[in-house]
Protein backbone atom coordinates (compact mmCIF):
# COMPACT_ATOMS: atom_id res chain seq x y z
CA UNK A 1 0.00 0.00 0.00
CA UNK A 2 1.49 3.55 -0.95
CA UNK A 3 2.03 5.56 2.27
CA UNK A 4 0.07 9.00 1.91
CA UNK A 5 3.33 10.85 3.24
CA UNK A 6 5.64 9.53 0.22
CA UNK A 7 2.91 10.58 -2.03
CA UNK A 8 2.68 13.82 -1.18
CA UNK A 9 6.19 14.47 -0.40
CA UNK A 10 6.96 13.62 -3.92
CA UNK A 11 4.28 16.21 -5.02
CA UNK A 12 6.32 18.66 -3.23
CA UNK A 13 9.38 17.95 -4.70
CA UNK A 14 7.92 17.99 -8.36
CA UNK A 15 6.30 21.27 -7.59
CA UNK A 16 9.40 22.82 -6.32
CA UNK A 17 11.11 21.73 -9.79
CA UNK A 18 8.43 23.39 -11.55
CA UNK A 19 8.46 26.80 -9.71
CA UNK A 20 12.57 26.66 -9.84
CA UNK A 21 12.65 25.63 -13.49
CA UNK A 22 10.49 28.81 -14.87
CA UNK A 23 11.91 31.62 -11.90
CA UNK A 24 15.85 30.60 -12.11
CA UNK A 25 15.83 31.86 -15.76
CA UNK A 26 14.42 35.37 -14.68
CA UNK A 27 17.18 35.86 -12.02
CA UNK A 28 20.50 34.19 -14.46
CA UNK A 29 19.66 37.05 -16.93
CA UNK A 30 19.46 40.01 -14.90
CA UNK A 31 22.82 38.57 -12.69
CA UNK A 32 24.40 37.55 -16.45
CA UNK A 33 23.61 41.57 -18.16
CA UNK A 34 25.14 42.84 -14.22
CA UNK A 35 28.14 40.80 -14.80
CA UNK A 36 28.55 41.53 -18.48
CA UNK A 37 28.55 44.89 -17.89
CA UNK A 38 31.18 44.24 -15.28
CA UNK A 39 33.68 42.80 -16.97
CA UNK A 40 32.83 45.41 -20.46
CA UNK A 41 33.20 48.25 -17.98
CA UNK A 42 29.83 49.55 -19.15
CA UNK A 43 26.44 50.09 -17.37
CA UNK A 44 24.15 47.79 -16.68
CA UNK A 45 20.38 47.19 -16.17
CA UNK A 46 19.73 49.73 -14.27
CA UNK A 47 16.03 51.49 -15.10
CA UNK A 48 13.23 49.47 -13.90
CA UNK A 49 13.07 48.97 -10.15
CA UNK A 50 16.05 50.12 -7.45
CA UNK A 51 19.61 49.23 -9.32
CA UNK A 52 17.41 47.53 -12.19
CA UNK A 53 16.44 44.97 -10.26
CA UNK A 54 12.87 44.38 -12.15
CA UNK A 55 14.42 44.34 -15.37
CA UNK A 56 14.25 41.21 -16.33
CA UNK A 57 10.23 40.94 -15.15
CA UNK A 58 9.59 43.99 -17.58
CA UNK A 59 11.15 42.34 -20.16
CA UNK A 60 9.17 39.60 -18.94
CA UNK A 61 5.81 41.16 -19.07
CA UNK A 62 6.47 43.03 -22.81
CA UNK A 63 7.13 39.81 -24.11
CA UNK A 64 4.09 38.19 -22.67
CA UNK A 65 1.99 41.30 -23.99
CA UNK A 66 3.01 40.82 -27.97
CA UNK A 67 1.51 39.38 -30.71
CA UNK A 68 2.25 35.58 -30.95
CA UNK A 69 3.03 35.74 -34.53
CA UNK A 70 2.91 32.37 -36.64
CA UNK A 71 4.53 32.83 -40.25
CA UNK A 72 0.84 31.77 -42.86
CA UNK A 73 3.58 29.61 -44.94
CA UNK A 74 4.34 27.59 -42.04
CA UNK A 75 3.54 24.69 -40.41
CA UNK A 76 1.09 25.62 -37.36
CA UNK A 77 1.50 22.45 -35.55
CA UNK A 78 5.21 22.09 -35.43
CA UNK A 79 5.77 25.75 -35.04
CA UNK A 80 3.80 25.63 -31.65
CA UNK A 81 5.13 22.53 -30.43
CA UNK A 82 9.09 23.21 -31.03
CA UNK A 83 9.48 25.47 -27.62
CA UNK A 84 8.17 22.70 -25.74
CA UNK A 85 10.39 19.96 -27.10
CA UNK A 86 13.06 22.67 -25.35
CA UNK A 87 11.53 23.15 -22.13
CA UNK A 88 9.79 19.99 -21.18
CA UNK A 89 13.35 17.78 -21.33
CA UNK A 90 15.20 20.37 -19.68
CA UNK A 91 12.64 20.60 -16.05
CA UNK A 92 12.25 16.57 -16.56
CA UNK A 93 16.12 16.19 -16.44
CA UNK A 94 16.06 17.81 -12.88
CA UNK A 95 13.89 14.71 -11.35
CA UNK A 96 17.14 13.11 -10.81
CA UNK A 97 19.29 16.17 -10.05
CA UNK A 98 20.32 15.41 -5.95
CA UNK A 99 20.77 18.85 -4.82
CA UNK A 100 21.44 17.23 -0.80
CA UNK A 101 21.78 14.34 0.81
CA UNK A 102 19.22 12.32 2.81
CA UNK A 103 17.93 14.23 5.78
CA UNK A 104 15.90 13.38 9.07
CA UNK A 105 12.59 14.93 9.40
CA UNK A 106 10.41 12.72 10.97
CA UNK A 107 11.44 10.61 8.54
CA UNK A 108 14.23 10.00 6.17
CA UNK A 109 13.79 12.01 2.72
CA UNK A 110 16.31 12.40 0.02
CA UNK A 111 17.02 15.74 -1.65
CA UNK A 112 16.47 14.46 -4.70
CA UNK A 113 12.68 13.30 -6.71
CA UNK A 114 13.92 9.96 -7.77
CA UNK A 115 17.25 8.08 -7.67
CA UNK A 116 17.06 6.48 -11.43
CA UNK A 117 19.88 3.38 -11.82
CA UNK A 118 20.40 4.50 -15.08
CA UNK A 119 20.38 8.51 -14.10
CA UNK A 120 23.48 9.07 -16.56
CA UNK A 121 21.81 7.53 -19.32
CA UNK A 122 18.00 9.19 -18.92
CA UNK A 123 19.89 12.61 -18.99
CA UNK A 124 21.80 12.08 -21.87
CA UNK A 125 18.41 10.70 -23.69
CA UNK A 126 16.78 13.67 -22.79
CA UNK A 127 19.39 15.75 -24.33
CA UNK A 128 19.04 14.11 -27.39
CA UNK A 129 15.42 14.54 -27.57
CA UNK A 130 16.09 18.49 -27.19
CA UNK A 131 17.64 18.50 -30.65
CA UNK A 132 14.76 17.86 -31.95
CA UNK A 133 13.53 21.58 -30.36
CA UNK A 134 15.84 23.91 -32.85
CA UNK A 135 15.06 21.26 -36.00
CA UNK A 136 11.49 21.66 -35.78
CA UNK A 137 11.68 25.18 -34.90
CA UNK A 138 13.97 26.00 -37.99
CA UNK A 139 11.75 23.98 -40.41
CA UNK A 140 8.38 25.00 -39.60
CA UNK A 141 9.33 28.53 -39.42
CA UNK A 142 9.64 28.32 -43.87
CA UNK A 143 12.73 30.57 -43.45
CA UNK A 144 16.14 30.30 -44.72
CA UNK A 145 17.24 32.01 -41.45
CA UNK A 146 15.84 29.96 -39.22
CA UNK A 147 16.66 26.41 -41.43
CA UNK A 148 20.81 27.32 -41.45
CA UNK A 149 20.23 27.64 -38.09
CA UNK A 150 18.77 24.39 -37.25
CA UNK A 151 20.88 23.11 -39.13
CA UNK A 152 23.80 24.38 -37.28
CA UNK A 153 22.59 23.28 -34.22
CA UNK A 154 21.70 19.97 -34.97
CA UNK A 155 24.95 19.15 -36.44
CA UNK A 156 26.57 20.70 -33.47
CA UNK A 157 24.52 19.05 -30.69
CA UNK A 158 25.20 15.43 -32.02
CA UNK A 159 28.36 16.23 -32.20
CA UNK A 160 29.66 17.47 -28.51
CA UNK A 161 26.65 14.66 -27.11
CA UNK A 162 29.77 12.34 -28.34
CA UNK A 163 32.33 14.30 -26.68
CA UNK A 164 30.17 14.48 -23.70
CA UNK A 165 28.95 10.80 -23.16
CA UNK A 166 33.36 10.11 -23.79
CA UNK A 167 33.81 12.51 -20.95
CA UNK A 168 31.16 10.92 -18.60
CA UNK A 169 32.62 7.42 -19.66
CA UNK A 170 36.05 8.29 -17.25
CA UNK A 171 33.76 9.04 -14.23
CA UNK A 172 31.36 5.18 -14.58
CA UNK A 173 34.51 3.84 -14.82
CA UNK A 174 35.50 4.77 -11.59
CA UNK A 175 32.33 4.33 -9.88
CA UNK A 176 30.61 1.94 -11.68
CA UNK A 177 27.29 3.04 -10.95
CA UNK A 178 24.67 5.21 -13.37
CA UNK A 179 23.15 6.97 -10.26
CA UNK A 180 23.93 10.50 -9.54
CA UNK A 181 23.64 9.90 -6.24
CA UNK A 182 26.50 6.94 -5.65
CA UNK A 183 28.83 8.86 -8.21
CA UNK A 184 28.11 11.73 -5.39
CA UNK A 185 28.92 9.33 -2.32
CA UNK A 186 31.93 7.82 -4.39
CA UNK A 187 33.27 11.47 -3.59
CA UNK A 188 33.27 11.72 -0.22
CA UNK A 189 37.37 11.55 0.28
CA UNK A 190 38.36 13.26 -2.91
CA UNK A 191 36.41 14.88 -5.97
CA UNK A 192 36.90 13.63 -9.34
CA UNK A 193 38.41 16.45 -10.53
CA UNK A 194 41.39 15.48 -9.50
CA UNK A 195 42.02 12.53 -11.87
CA UNK A 196 39.49 13.46 -13.90
CA UNK A 197 40.62 16.97 -14.91
CA UNK A 198 40.52 15.90 -18.46
CA UNK A 199 37.25 14.73 -18.42
CA UNK A 200 36.45 18.11 -16.97
CA UNK A 201 37.83 20.20 -19.88
CA UNK A 202 36.23 17.64 -21.90
CA UNK A 203 32.59 17.71 -20.60
CA UNK A 204 32.16 21.42 -19.49
CA UNK A 205 33.39 22.70 -22.93
CA UNK A 206 30.98 20.09 -24.11
CA UNK A 207 28.28 21.58 -22.14
CA UNK A 208 28.84 24.87 -23.15
CA UNK A 209 27.91 23.90 -27.36
CA UNK A 210 25.33 21.70 -26.12
CA UNK A 211 23.73 24.38 -24.57
CA UNK A 212 24.49 26.76 -28.17
CA UNK A 213 26.53 29.34 -25.74
CA UNK A 214 29.50 31.79 -26.80
CA UNK A 215 31.83 31.09 -28.15
CA UNK A 216 29.87 28.04 -29.49
CA UNK A 217 26.19 30.15 -30.54
CA UNK A 218 26.44 29.75 -34.11
CA UNK A 219 22.90 28.19 -34.32
CA UNK A 220 22.27 32.14 -33.24
CA UNK A 221 24.29 34.00 -35.24
CA UNK A 222 23.09 37.59 -35.61
CA UNK A 223 25.40 38.65 -37.42
CA UNK A 224 25.23 36.07 -40.22
CA UNK A 225 21.45 34.38 -39.84
CA UNK A 226 19.69 37.21 -38.12
CA UNK A 227 18.51 35.03 -34.93
CA UNK A 228 19.22 31.59 -36.07
CA UNK A 229 16.17 28.99 -35.56
CA UNK A 230 14.02 31.14 -33.47
CA UNK A 231 14.36 34.24 -36.20
CA UNK A 232 10.29 34.02 -36.50
CA UNK A 233 9.05 33.13 -32.84
CA UNK A 234 7.68 36.14 -30.59
CA UNK A 235 5.79 36.41 -27.49
CA UNK A 236 5.96 34.09 -24.74
CA UNK A 237 7.16 31.35 -27.22
CA UNK A 238 10.09 33.50 -27.83
CA UNK A 239 10.73 33.84 -24.22
CA UNK A 240 10.12 29.89 -23.59
CA UNK A 241 13.64 28.83 -26.17
CA UNK A 242 15.23 31.66 -23.68
CA UNK A 243 13.84 29.87 -20.52
CA UNK A 244 15.33 26.43 -22.44
CA UNK A 245 18.96 28.40 -22.71
CA UNK A 246 19.34 29.02 -19.05
CA UNK A 247 17.35 26.05 -17.73
CA UNK A 248 20.06 23.85 -19.48
CA UNK A 249 22.96 25.85 -18.71
CA UNK A 250 21.94 25.55 -14.85
CA UNK A 251 20.78 22.06 -15.54
CA UNK A 252 25.10 21.09 -17.21
CA UNK A 253 26.56 23.13 -14.31
CA UNK A 254 24.87 21.05 -11.60
CA UNK A 255 25.76 17.90 -13.72
CA UNK A 256 29.24 18.85 -13.58
CA UNK A 257 29.08 19.49 -9.87
CA UNK A 258 27.76 15.97 -9.14
CA UNK A 259 30.23 14.12 -11.81
CA UNK A 260 33.56 16.19 -11.09
CA UNK A 261 33.37 18.58 -8.10
CA UNK A 262 31.93 16.21 -4.98
CA UNK A 263 28.13 17.06 -5.49
CA UNK A 264 27.03 18.53 -2.00
CA UNK A 265 29.91 17.68 -0.35
CA UNK A 266 32.14 20.33 1.89
CA UNK A 267 32.41 21.31 5.52
CA UNK A 268 29.09 21.39 7.40
CA UNK A 269 27.87 22.90 10.54
CA UNK A 270 26.51 20.17 12.55
CA UNK A 271 23.13 20.19 13.63
CA UNK A 272 22.01 21.54 10.28
CA UNK A 273 23.96 19.19 7.83
CA UNK A 274 21.01 19.27 5.06
CA UNK A 275 21.16 23.12 4.97
CA UNK A 276 24.91 23.65 4.77
CA UNK A 277 25.24 20.67 1.96
CA UNK A 278 22.56 21.82 0.09
CA UNK A 279 24.38 25.39 0.08
CA UNK A 280 27.44 23.85 -1.17
CA UNK A 281 25.90 22.45 -3.90
CA UNK A 282 24.30 25.63 -5.34
CA UNK A 283 27.84 27.73 -4.48
CA UNK A 284 29.58 25.31 -6.79
CA UNK A 285 26.95 25.50 -9.66
CA UNK A 286 26.52 28.81 -9.02
CA UNK A 287 30.27 29.56 -9.65
CA UNK A 288 30.00 27.35 -13.03
CA UNK A 289 27.16 29.47 -14.24
CA UNK A 290 29.59 32.57 -13.50
CA UNK A 291 32.03 30.68 -15.94
CA UNK A 292 29.63 31.06 -18.66
CA UNK A 293 28.80 34.60 -18.28
CA UNK A 294 32.54 35.03 -17.86
CA UNK A 295 33.36 33.21 -21.19
CA UNK A 296 30.59 35.13 -23.23
CA UNK A 297 31.68 37.98 -21.66
CA UNK A 298 35.45 37.73 -23.66
CA UNK A 299 35.77 34.91 -26.27
CA UNK A 300 34.52 35.79 -29.67
CA UNK A 301 32.81 33.28 -31.64
CA UNK A 302 34.21 30.55 -33.57
CA UNK A 303 33.42 30.30 -37.19
CA UNK A 304 31.59 27.36 -37.99
CA UNK A 305 34.39 25.08 -39.52
CA UNK A 306 36.35 25.80 -35.95
CA UNK A 307 33.34 24.74 -33.98
CA UNK A 308 32.98 21.20 -35.96
CA UNK A 309 37.17 21.05 -36.13
CA UNK A 310 37.66 21.80 -32.17
CA UNK A 311 35.07 19.09 -31.68
CA UNK A 312 36.39 15.97 -34.30
CA UNK A 313 40.07 16.13 -33.95
CA UNK A 314 40.76 18.02 -30.73
CA UNK A 315 37.83 17.28 -28.25
CA UNK A 316 37.16 13.64 -29.25
CA UNK A 317 40.89 12.68 -28.95
CA UNK A 318 41.58 14.28 -25.96
CA UNK A 319 37.95 12.58 -24.20
CA UNK A 320 39.56 8.82 -25.68
CA UNK A 321 43.07 9.55 -24.63
CA UNK A 322 41.23 10.49 -20.87
CA UNK A 323 39.41 7.27 -21.31
CA UNK A 324 42.48 4.99 -21.59
CA UNK A 325 44.14 6.87 -18.38
CA UNK A 326 41.11 6.63 -16.51
CA UNK A 327 40.91 2.54 -17.54
CA UNK A 328 44.78 2.50 -16.55
CA UNK A 329 44.17 4.00 -13.61
CA UNK A 330 41.28 1.70 -12.52
CA UNK A 331 42.88 -1.40 -13.77
CA UNK A 332 46.20 -0.22 -11.17
CA UNK A 333 43.60 1.21 -8.37
CA UNK A 334 41.81 -2.51 -7.95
Amino acid sequence: MVDGWDVLILVIKALAIFIIVPLAPLVFVLAERKILGRIQSRIGPNRVGPWGLLQTLADGIKLGAKEDFIPPAGDRVVFWLAPLFMVVPAAMAWAVIPIGPEVEIGRKIGLWVTDLNVAILYILALGSVAVYGPVMAGWSSNSKYALFGSLRSTAQVISYEITMGVAVLGVLVYTGSFSLVDIVEKQKDMWFAVPQILGLFVFFVSGIAETNRAPFDLPEAETEIVAGYHVEYSGMRFAMFFLAEYANMFLVSALAVILFFGGWHGWTIPGIEGLTSVLWFMLKTLALMFVYFWLRATLPRLRYDQLMAFCWKFLLPLGIVNLLITAVLRLGWS
